[in-house]
């Protein structure tokens, strides 16, 4: 028996095995053989700072091979820059190039690197801004703001239990197809923020698409293990909390976003947009009191579910303003529009048992309509 476990793992571990020698060999001794072309190198400007008379900018190497940067330009013009730790990056190292110039606000500014070989890199930026310094007056505003848009509104929407409590069974169907439907928008939106920051700020080496789509997939894969492990059957709380849950992440990358924006300067908050931010997340609420509409539920549990959905808006404006990047800013975003995706699925599968067995019944279909319809018009506040 000891022989025969002893083949099989010799059998599993073999391809294995000869896959990492052929590494080695076409890495080593054979690596002659397969260089039939120049590597080009590649760098991303990922992040650019302005700060009192200097221009900052985070360059990271993202190609192939090592890379020296050699010149630094604003607009074209060749400017005196320090680079820190030091001018060599190995592959995805990243180093801060300081440049001493006096910019003006709201005004556009290319900056641009080169590297030893010569090839240049850039990254505009449309108006800039000063950058934002850490301390406790902007940790207080941040807060503020994750309230408003995040907390606050999904507080409000979760006013609607008494009335969703009181009505007929149809229309408890129909705001329960509502929530499939606004979850389901949230969901494409983070997609769509994630693809976005990925065209933007990765490099190419990072395959965006292709990571969004693998960290979507795992998301929906973790949370439905999850979920099955700790809820054992989808009732009526465990689905509220799943939608509180899922709401949570998305609200988290959206303030990583909201961070990201007051940070680089690419957003001013006024009155208006914090309406249309409040209008867009009150429906978060109704999302989250549906499915316990019907069953006695404490105000405690309310308050901690409204509490997990709302609170990450918070943290994620903190991140974003004082720490953000891009490559976490997709994971986070992805990891969120999975865990949608995953409720969607477990609460579309609760309405077929809790007696909307034909989900394409009138209320099913025009609630799903309606959920996404709401979500559209009042994302266009927040555009």
């Amino acid at each position: 028996m000891r022989a025969l476990s002893v083949r099989l793992a010799a059998s599993g571990l073999a391809p294995l095995v000869l896959v990492g020698i052929l590494v080695v060999y076409v890495t080593g001794p054979g690596s002659d053989l397969f260089d039939l072309g120049e590597p080009l190198p590649e760098v991303t400007i990922e992040r650019v700072d302005f700060v009192d008379s200097e221009i900052r900018a985070l360059v990271r190497n993202t190609g192939p091979i090592p890379v020296e940067l050699s010149v630094a330009d604003v607009n074209d013009r060749i400017q005196p820059a320090a680079v820190e730790p030091d001018r060599f990056l190995e592959r995805y190292e990243a180093a801060t190039v300081r440049i001493p110039f006096e910019w003006n606000v709201a005004e556009p500014y290319v900056i641009g690197v080169t590297t030893g070989d010569g090839t240049r890199f850039e990254r505009m930026v449309e108006a800039a801004a000063p950058a934002l310094e850490p301390g406790w007056d902007l940790v207080g505003s941040f807060a503020v703001i994750g309230t408003y848009v995040g907390v606050i509104p999904v507080v409000l929407g979760m006013l609607w239990l008494p009335f969703v409590r009181r009505i007929s069974p149809d229309k408890y169907r129909f705001f329960l197809a509502v929530t499939a439907g606004l979850l389901l928008f949230l969901g494409i939106d983070s997609v769509e923020e994630a693809l976005e920051v990925a065209k933007e700020s990765l490099a190419a080496s990072f395959n965006g698409v292709l990571l969004v789509a693998t960290v979507l997939v795992l998301s929906f894969l973790g949370v439905y293990y999850a979920a099955g492990r700790l809820t054992g059957s989808a009732g009526p709380l465990a689905v509220s909390m799943m939608v509180a849950v899922a709401i949570g992440l998305h609200n988290f990358g959206e303030g990583l976003a909201i961070g990201a924006a007051v940070g680089l300067g690419s957003a001013a908050f006024s009155a208006f947009l914090i309406v249309g931010f409040a209008l867009h997340n009150t429906t978060e609420g109704l999302a989250i009191a549906a499915p316990v509409s019907k069953v006695g539920t404490p105000v405690v549990r309310l308050g901690a579910m409204a509490a997990i959905a709302g609170t990450p808006a918070i943290f994620g404006a903190w991140v974003g303003g004082f720490a953000y990047s891009p490559f976490t800013s997709v994971i986070f975003l992805a990891v969120g529009a999975g865990a949608i995706f995953e409720v969607v699925v477990v609460m579309l599968a609760w309405m077929r048992r809790d007696g909307d067995r034909n989900l394409s019944s009138a209320p099913a279909v025009a609630g799903i309509a309606a959920g996404m319809l709401i979500m559209y018009l009042t994302s266009i506040l927040v555009a």
